[in-house]
């Protein structure tokens, strides 16, 4: 099975899109990594870290430290796949991300989006 080319694609080229979708509809970059830290237990210094070091997708949701075990109540549409259908684990992850960026983007309160 060929690897999707998004898996090597830096965590740090794609972060500032889900930051300007946020921005666009008068959400917040804080926001965005709240969503982050959420889903992947990464802090803020973890998080700096995966973007200064241009980690790739892959590795980024691998050493993820303390995933969201919440994050299988992510369930909906992105780019046309139904996120919990979706088999690949790490396609999987970033679906799970799109989901909730893009849920921020359409006003859902931070407790819905965090599934609180």
């Amino acid at each position: 099975m060929a690897k999707h080319r998004i898996y090597s694609t830096s965590f740090a080229s794609v972060y500032p899109h889900y930051v300007a979708k946020a921005e666009k509809k008068g959400r917040t970059k804080a926001e965005v990594d709240q969503i982050i830290f959420w889903l992947t237990g990464y802090d803020q210094k973890g998080l700096s870290a995966r973007i200064e070091q241009e980690t790739d997708f892959e590795t980024f949701f691998a050493e993820a430290p303390r995933p969201n075990p919440s994050r299988s109540l992510i369930k909906g549409v992105v780019c046309g796949v139904r996120v919990e259908e979706v088999e690949e684990p790490t396609m999987r992850e970033i679906r799970y991300l799109d989901k909730l960026i893009d849920e921020l983007a359409k006003g859902k309160s931070m407790e819905k989006i965090l599934r609180a």
